[in-house]
């Protein structure tokens, strides 16, 4: 017989002494109402048993022995825990003998001399045990505070006599079922760690993340005997790792965790205070921990703060960014997702067959936690679970998908087709853009194996601005670095940032790059200088809280760890701090001649059927941007697909001349003809 058995078979020992205790009490209160009933069966099981005093004597002192048995019996435990009198002990035993006996019903009716209450009270429990306590009517009784028992008190009924029953889970509590209480298993969820139980070196932390669990372990341990159970605070962005080291953490101490969104606090008054004394005294019977979501709503924060006065337990709070500070004590550890030094060591480990590029590439371009990257090797493995050469570029694509997934919410991802050769500047700023591709390449070389981190906190972003006029190839030239890097790229759209109320857009400016430092992808603010316009000078709050935004941006642009690009048809609006931020400035020049001819002859794909001899050296002298030119080819095409004709030149002239006229440009017939000789329009 193990531990368990033994002890189980102890309880059940006690509870059958706890019944009969009580019931023989009752009978010795009810014996004169008894005798004087009269019956049709004189031995009903009701009547005074004989020799009950002897037996009752010998059921006291079995009860007092098998009390000293380690572990006691589960009602010792109880009133151990939840800080109940000897008195409130006995009431509570006449509730659960009521539940376990079904003669005790009429006993009780028989005793208190009314066939209408066959069930305990107060007042019963007043006149049936020895040094009764008047305190356990209380409200603030252990009895009544932690909701032990349930009282029907219709109508004007007063308390002595109102109906008491014991709570259903305390009854199975006391038979040795310790679960958790159905009541409040709805709002809450078990968190189920890989493994944490159990953490083998197949499934253990990374070292970064290990120590954290190892100081959460030792806060906690410590504060054991603290009155006020600890609340461990982890604050960071990454949700999944703040729940993985609370799991270990709690396994490693025995507790059970398990998961709340703080939304899921009842508002109600009476609801909210059922379940913070349920809670509470769920964490004083059984082994568990509670894992918070919090959110930044006012009114839920206030609920999270009178949860937390009410010490319920060890609780693990997972926060964005430092919260004020609590009335209890707590822990503050700060949450990141493994270093890239091991993400490099987890992408190597599942990768063996992929040398050391491959993991290089994906530690320095991409931030994922331990199962993420798990779960993305897994998911590319061929058939025998192998990941062979071939599938890798599956994989940076699985990478991208999962990456970009909360940047989709706040920006229109943008399909990057352009190519080099699609892209026609001069060799100056084709230069810097192959440079700016370069630098995202080689930056984890040079700020991690040559030991720039070390010396900034800042600016190990790269920022570029691109400036020109509309249609000379910003965009086209942001896709280009994209494609080159197999990068996503995101435009920011503006209307969705700024917001007119005060501090949403600081708000949705940090979610912004929140999001874009965990997607690892190009951002690109086109019509920069709406939101990195110059500082003005102070003249009203407006000003005032139009420049906290301007500075506010300032800091994040500097935060920001990826490539962020602006694009700018107005240079000379943008504030000076941010040009000085600026890593790269590309300026657009207007395509000359040779620039427009080049564009020309590469603006229609293979498959357009184009007349032999087309003149483009006679549409490169229109002075048009790369933009405008696009736009007059899509034109010139869907005008020859409408006459059923390969693209001509009189075709892509009519388009040139509807485009001079949306640009509303001077327009002469002349300029756009056809006949030899004639002079083009310069």
């Amino acid at each position: 017989m193990n531990e368990q058995t033994h002890w189980m078979d102890i309880n059940e020992r006690f509870l059958a002494a706890m019944a009969t205790r009580v019931r023989l009490r009752l009978q010795r209160m009810a014996g004169p109402a008894l005798r004087c009933t009269p019956r049709a069966d004189a031995s009903s099981e009701s009547d005074p048993e004989p020799g009950w005093e002897e037996r009752l004597q010998q059921v006291e002192q079995e009860m007092q022995q098998l009390e000293q048995h380690d572990p006691p019996p589960a009602l010792m435990l109880l009133a151990e825990r939840l800080g109940l009198t000897a008195f409130e002990c006995e009431v509570l035993a006449l509730c659960a003998a009521a539940e376990l006996d079904t003669r005790i019903a009429g006993l009780c009716a028989a005793a208190q001399g009314d066939g209408n209450r066959s069930y305990p009270t107060f007042s019963l429990a007043f006149s049936l045990f020895d040094n009764p306590d008047w305190g356990a009517l209380s409200p603030h009784s252990a009895l009544r505070h932690w909701r032990l028992i349930e009282i029907n008190q219709p109508g004007s009924q007063t308390l002595s006599v109102a109906a008491l029953s014991a709570d259903e889970r305390v009854v199975n509590y006391l038979k040795g079922l310790n679960y958790l209480d159905d009541r409040i298993t709805p709002l809450i969820d078990p968190v189920r760690a890989e493994a944490a139980e159990r953490p083998s070196e197949h499934h253990a932390l990374p070292p970064s993340q290990q120590q954290l669990v190892d100081r959460v372990i030792a806060h906690i341990s410590g504060n054991r005997n603290e009155e006020r159970r600890p609340v461990i605070e982890l604050r960071g962005r990454d949700a999944e790792s703040k729940r993985l080291i609370a799991a270990r953490a709690s396994a490693s101490l025995g507790l059970n965790l398990y998961r709340m969104d703080i939304r899921s606090l009842p508002g109600q008054t009476g609801d909210f205070e059922t379940f913070s004394r349920l809670w509470q005294r769920e964490s004083l019977l059984l082994p568990i921990a509670l894992f918070i979501d919090t959110a930044a709503d006012e009114q839920h924060s206030i609920l999270l703060n009178r949860l937390l006065e009410r010490n319920v337990g060890t609780v693990f709070l997972s926060v964005k960014t430092q919260i004020a500070e609590r009335s209890r004590h707590r822990l503050l550890i700060e949450v990141n997702k493994p270093s890239p030094q091991e993400q490099h060591d987890l992408w190597a480990e599942h990768l063996p067959a992929a040398g050391h590029e491959t993991p290089r590439r994906l530690s320095e371009q991409f931030s994922f936690t331990r199962s993420e990257i798990i779960h993305l090797v897994s998911g590319c493995k061929n058939v025998n679970g192998n990941l062979k050469s071939e599938l890798w570029p599956e994989l940076w694509h699985a990478c991208r998908v999962t990456a970009r997934v909360g940047m989709e919410q706040l920006a229109q991802r943008v399909e990057a087709k352009a190519t080099w050769e699609q892209l026609v500047l001069p060799g100056d700023q084709t230069a810097l853009l192959q440079q700016i591709a370069e630098q995202v390449r080689c930056r984890h070389r040079v700020y991690e194996d040559w030991g720039f981190r070390q010396r900034m906190n800042r600016g190990m972003g790269i920022s570029a601005l691109f400036a020109g006029e509309s249609g000379t190839g910003k965009t086209m030239a942001a896709e280009v670095i994209a494609n080159t890097l197999g990068l996503d790229l995101f435009r920011i759209d503006l209307s969705a940032v700024v917001s007119k109320y005060i501090g949403e857009t600081e708000k949705n400016l940090r979610k912004l790059f929140e999001a874009a430092q965990d997607s690892g992808a190009i951002v690109f603010f086109d019509e920069a200088d709406a939101l990195f316009g110059k500082r003005s000078e102070v003249k009203d709050s407006h000003d005032r809280y139009a420049n906290i935004e301007i500075n506010f941006l300032l800091q994040q642009m500097e935060s920001y760890q990826g490539l962020a690009i602006l694009a700018s048809n107005m240079k000379a609006s943008l504030d000076k701090a941010f040009v000085r931020r600026l890593r790269f400035i590309v300026d657009f020049p207007f395509p000359g001649r040779e620039q427009r001819l080049e564009i020309w002859q590469k603006i229609f794909p293979p498959e357009t059927p184009v007349e032999e001899k087309f003149d483009f050296p006679r549409l490169a002298r229109l002075n048009l941007t790369g933009g405008n030119i696009h736009n007059v080819a899509i034109n010139a095409a869907f005008l020859a697909a409408q006459a059923n004709t390969p693209v001509t030149l009189p075709l892509a002239l009519e388009a040139a001349r509807a485009e001079f006229r949306k640009l509303e440009r001077p327009v002469k017939d002349s300029d756009f003809s056809c006949r030899p000789g004639l002079e083009a329009v310069l």
